[in-house]
């Protein structure tokens, strides 16, 4: 068995435990039997069984009409942050937490569209493809991930500066279909245009590619220091040693310089919308 699955199962067991245990001394308190709890809320007896045994990933609405039921102030209902958070692989959840604490992100794809420029549409066609394939539990977990960490780019707030630089060829494979693809360059046209981000394109035709060696991504933290992270097949991890990551950073200038401009590259996407 994978040795990070496996701590990533035995961590979000943990929690889920936790979860059915307070669910339980609730109820237990207000003297309420499971199917009582269950039918008061709109759910079954097994299922309120198989969350209170940790077996089940409860749903925010069932945490929050657990609350109200068992008049348990806002206790069960705060769990809910934590449930999200053990939906998720625990490499996602470092990197999102990663990605929140950062000032600058930059990152260059070869192979697929950056998980942040993703439609749902085209993440969950990604993850289809998947060789074993993902259990359709484990897809849907899979694809929520990916959406709950394009948070980050919500206009709302303060954000980070971020630069994509994308090889020509992960705009032009149909990832989902030909209609998916659209909507995902239609995506990418909407995201490029927020002040805080720029997108390039890295033309195919490009004789000098310092990215060659693959896909990879740098993050600027909040107190001064630069990480970078690499996925390749079934290896994904954290760079820090400092030499390694002033190559990255060295490479990561030099591949912006050889992509088109952020407006060439608007433009190159928006006439690969019109083609597609």
């Amino acid at each position: 068995m994978d040795v990070g699955r496996e701590n990533d199962d035995d961590e979000t067991a943990a929690v889920l435990r936790t979860v059915g245990r307070v669910i339980k001394s609730c109820r237990e308190r207000a003297g309420l039997r499971q199917a009582e709890l269950g039918a008061a809320i709109g759910y079954s007896e097994e299922q309120v069984s198989a969350v209170e045994r940790g077996r089940r990933v409860p749903k925010p609405e069932f945490l929050d009409a657990a609350d109200g039921v068992l008049t348990a102030d806002g206790l069960i209902s705060g769990l809910k942050k934590d449930v999200e958070a053990a939906r998720y692989p625990k490499k996602v959840r470092d990197l999102a937490k990663l990605e929140s604490e950062s000032v600058e992100l930059g990152a260059y794809n070869n192979s697929v569209v950056h998980g942040l420029l993703q439609t749902e549409e085209y993440a969950r066609a990604l993850f289809s493809m998947r060789r074993p394939p993902f259990s359709e539990e484990e897809l849907e977990q899979r694809v929520a991930a990916r959406m709950s960490r394009q948070e980050i780019l919500d206009g709302t707030r303060s954000l980070p500066v971020f630069s994509f630089v994308q090889d020509e060829v992960t705009l032009r494979r149909p990832v989902g279909g030909r209609m998916a693809m659209r909507r995902q360059l239609e995506r990418m046209l909407e995201v490029g245009r927020l002040r805080n981000v720029e997108i390039q394109v890295m033309p195919t035709e490009r004789e000098d590619h310092a990215g060659l060696d693959g896909s990879f991504r740098l993050l600027s933290l909040k107190d001064g220091t630069t990480v970078g992270h690499s996925e390749v097949q079934l290896v994904s991890g954290l760079i820090s040693d400092a030499k390694s990551v002033r190559i990255l950073e060295m490479r990561y200038g030099i591949i912006r310089a050889q992509a088109l401009t952020p407006h060439e590259s608007l433009a190159f996407i928006e006439k690969l919308r019109g083609e597609t």
